[in-house]
C-alpha cells in the first residue's frame, strides 16, 4: 500500500506540474481569485457524484476540513499577492521551503523527530529547488515575505491532510476543502476584481483543465495517498512538482533550461529516492 500511495503522489506532481504550465498561459488575462474560485468549485462539483456526504461531517473532523480549505485559500492568496512584487524563480524556491516547515512543525508540535536519512534528503531537495527555480542566483524582492508566509500554509495543508486520516473519508474531506477555498476565493474576487468578458472566455480552458486534473484528480489523490505516506515523505515527493512544471514549461512553452537547473532537478530526484530507501523503516502516523 505504501508504494502505491507514493506512486499516487508522484502522479499528483505530474498533474500539478502540467497545470502550472496551463496557469502560466492564463496569467495576466484574468484576476486570480475569480479564476481560483471557479476552478476549485468546479473541481468540487466533479467529485460530488462520487461523494457520500450524509453523515460524513461531525465535530471531530469538521475543524480539519475548515483548516484545509483555509490553508489552501491563504497559501494561494499570499502566493499570488507576492508574485506581483517578486520573481517567478524566488516564488518557486521560497514556496519549496514548506518541505522544511513540515518536519519542523511535526517535531515541534507532535514530537515526531525526522529520521537521519530524512535530515539529509530535506536540505538536498531544498538545494535542488534553489538551483532549479533561481538558476543559482537569488536577490531579495519585496514580495518574498508574502511568499514565505504562504509556504507555512502549504505546510499546514500537508500536515492537516495527514492528521485527518481515519476521521473522515477522503472524498468528503476533499469536497469540503474545495468548497471552502473556492467560496472564499470567489467572495474575495467579487470585492476586488473586475475581469472583462474577453478575459473570462480566454481563461475558460485553463479553468476546465485545472479543475479536472489539478483539483478533482490531483488534490483528491493527495488526500487518498497521504493515508499511507507520512507527511515528511509526502512533502518531499510533492517537491517533484517543480521538476514536472519545468519539464512541461520546456515542452509546451519552449522555456529553456540551463545546466544548473538540470542539476537542481537531479538533486530533487535523489532526495526523493532517499525517501524510498527508508520506506521500510518509517513508522506510520
Amino acid at each position: 500500500m505504501r508504494l502505491k500511495a507514493d506512486l499516487q503522489l508522484l502522479l499528483v506532481t505530474v498533474l500539478w506540474g502540467s497545470s502550472f504550465a496551463v496557469m502560466r498561459l492564463a496569467t495576466g488575462h484574468a484576476t486570480i481569485f475569480l479564476l481560483n474560485g471557479s476552478r476549485f468549485l468546479l473541481g468540487g462539483l466533479l467529485i460530488l457524484p462520487f461523494t457520500k456526504l450524509k453523515g460524513a461531517y461531525n465535530r471531530s473532523n469538521l475543524a480539519f476540513v475548515v483548516l484545509a480549505g483555509l490553508a489552501l485559500y491563504a497559501a494561494i492568496a499570499l502566493q499570488q499577492a507576492g508574485l506581483g512584487t517578486t520573481t517567478a524563480g524566488n516564488t518557486g524556491f521560497i514556496t519549496s521551503l514548506y518541505e522544511v516547515i513540515v518536519p519542523l512543525g511535526l517535531w515541534a508540535f507532535w514530537h515526531e523527530r525526522p529520521s537521519p536519512l530524512m535530515g539529509l534528503a530535506i536540505p538536498m531537495a531544498v538545494g535542488g529547488a534553489f538551483l532549479l527555480s533561481t538558476g543559482g542566483s537569488f536577490r531579495v524582492q519585496p514580495g518574498d515575505l508574502l511568499i514565505f508566509a504562504g509556504s507555512f500554509f502549504w505546510a499546514m495543508h500537508v500536515i492537516v491532510v495527514a492528521k485527518v486520516q481515519g476521521r473522515i473519508a477522503p472524498l468528503p474531506f476533499a469536497f469540503g476543502q474545495y468548497v471552502i477555498c473556492g467560496g472564499l476565493s470567489l467572495i474575495t474576487g467579487a470585492f476586488f476584481e473586475r475581469p472583462s468578458q474577453a478575459d473570462l472566455l480566454y481563461v475558460l480552458p485553463a479553468v476546465l483543465y485545472t479543475a479536472v486534473f489539478s483539483i478533482a484528480l490531483g488534490f483528491t489523490l493527495q488526500v487518498i495517498a497521504q493515508k499511507h505516506t507520512p507527511p515528511n515523505d509526502a512533502a518531499l515527493i510533492l517537491s517533484l512538482e517543480a521538476v514536472f512544471a519545468t519539464f512541461f514549461g520546456w515542452l509546451f512553452l519552449h522555456e529553456m533550461l540551463q545546466p544548473i537547473q538540470l542539476a537542481g532537478c537531479a538533486l530533487i530526484l535523489v532526495a526523493v529516492i532517499l525517501v524510498q530507501l527508508k520506506n521500510g523503516k518509517m513508522r506510520s502516523i
